[in-house]
């Protein structure tokens, strides 16, 4: 079966980014130690967008997505004054977010994504906004709706904003012409249909102005990065500054969770820890790799010194929004290497070229498979199969490790079946395998 002709890159925020685990959330329970969602994989049947045909498809979006994923983030390292307008990505999506935002509360579909901030949608009055399917925001409707003024701390957080009569007003722009203007403004968000859970007076943008490359079945974007904006952040302390995901396969036909508050916390056997580094660029999350073992075979790991002068030292970025794991060339070279060494199975060309290592699906046998191992700094995380290599065409399986020439990211096909905890208090990141499938 041929993959249909796939958009570029930056066409990708919404729903047409195929491999991504998107995710829509709805509360489980809600109590003093916080609270759990459930995430639907984009791709799982379980996702109101499954669509059965893009199976193996998907593996080339998330390679040209992965890619030009990593160079917007190189970009904002290097550039931190740019860092808002590069890290809100047209093709950085990675959860659909089932939310309401207002009183009364009207239901908004919106992309929620690690490795960004800002929290916006599209708002009434609209100058001129990009079709969506959702009606759109109308904030003079809602009791709760406050514009943010001038002298906030929000509004000084902001790369660049204006101020029209003690309003704080946003404009971002993308490489891609897409763009979003607006209001920032306060409101009550609340997460969940069945089990609401509401969050009062959060800072979030109001787009009047918005267009370019965003698919009409979006009506915003929701930022979990660590900066100021982020609706992490925002949460803060009503969260004990603690959230943690449990991803499922994508083909799993179950949903997986994300946590928030201390019922977030991971822990127990198994259970692994390693530190969080802080950068120039308060938004991602920057973890130590110090080497990959490939069975016996360990292959030290030194990051780019293109990146960073301190390259070495929070060298990798781990972002649930990158499908793939990107890691310098050298390494890459080094750790297929090892693999082919290991692998006893006859390698074949990815038809398309995009994939380094590839293999027959019917001569990959997962039980002669060497286990893999990221060493990060105090952690060691043993990675399956299903961590590693994935299905790009019917017939081929290739290795989901790729070479980036600047910022390196921990992707989240590497994170598959691990409760990843995120203490953003202690600045730790943790690993704990578990079938994802399974927990409830």
């Amino acid at each position: 079966m041929a993959c249909a002709k796939s958009h570029s890159p930056s066409h990708a925020l919404f729903l047409v980014a195929i491999l991504l685990p998107f995710l829509t959330f709805w509360p489980k329970r809600a109590n003093a130690s916080g609270f759990t969602v459930d995430l639907i994989a984009r791709d799982s049947p379980l996702s109101p967008f499954y669509n059965s045909s893009k199976t193996h498809c998907r593996l080339r979006d998330a390679f040209r997505r992965s890619l030009s994923r990593a160079n917007r983030f190189n970009s904002a390292i290097l550039t931190p004054t740019s860092k808002i307008q590069t890290e809100l990505i047209p093709d950085g999506g990675e959860y659909i977010m089932n939310i309401s935002i207002g009183t009364p509360p009207m239901e908004v579909l919106a992309i929620a994504d690690t490795g960004s901030d800002l929290v916006w949608i599209q708002c009434l009055p609209c100058k001129d906004c990009y079709k969506q399917t959702l009606p759109l925001f109308n904030p003079g409707r809602s009791s709760s709706h406050q514009t943010v003024r001038c002298e906030s701390s929000f509004c000084n957080a902001l790369p660049s904003s204006t101020c029209q009569q003690n309003t704080c007003e946003y404009s971002y722009s993308y490489g891609d012409s897409s763009y979003t203007n607006g209001d920032l403004a306060t409101e009550t968000l609340t997460l969940g249909i069945n089990t609401p859970v509401s969050f009062p007076r959060i800072v979030f943008g109001c787009g009047h102005d918005n267009g370019g490359t965003f698919d009409k079945q979006g009506s915003g974007l929701v930022g979990l990065g660590g900066g100021k904006l982020s609706l992490i952040s925002q949460l803060g302390q009503s969260i004990s500054q603690k959230f943690s995901y449990c991803l499922v396969p994508t083909e799993a036909g179950v949903s997986g969770k994300i946590s928030f508050g201390t019922d977030a916390i991971t822990s127990g056997t198994g259970a692994v820890t390693t530190p969080l580094i802080r950068k120039n660029v308060d938004t991602f999350y920057f973890l130590t790799l110090e080497a990959i073992s490939v069975g016996n075979q360990r292959i030290a790991y030194k990051g780019s010194s293109k990146v960073t002068p301190d390259a070495y030292e929070g060298n990798i970025i781990i972002d649930s929004g990158t499908t793939l794991t990107l890691l310098t060339s050298q390494f890459i070279d080094d750790l297929i290497s090892a693999l082919k060494k290991n692998i006893k199975a006859t390698t074949v060309k990815d038809p398309k070229g995009d994939y380094s290592l590839c293999y027959k699906k019917v001569d990959f046998d997962h039980s002669s498979f060497p286990v893999i191992t990221a060493h990060f700094r105090g952690a060691d995380v043993k990675l399956q199969p299903l961590n590693t290599f994935a299905l790009v065409e019917d017939d081929v399986v290739c290795f989901t490790m790729i070479a980036s020439s600047g910022v390196s990211i921990y992707g989240n096909l590497a994170q598959v079946n691990f409760n990843v905890g995120y203490d953003l208090e202690a600045r730790t990141v943790s690993f704990l395998p578990r079938d994802c499938t399974k927990q409830r």
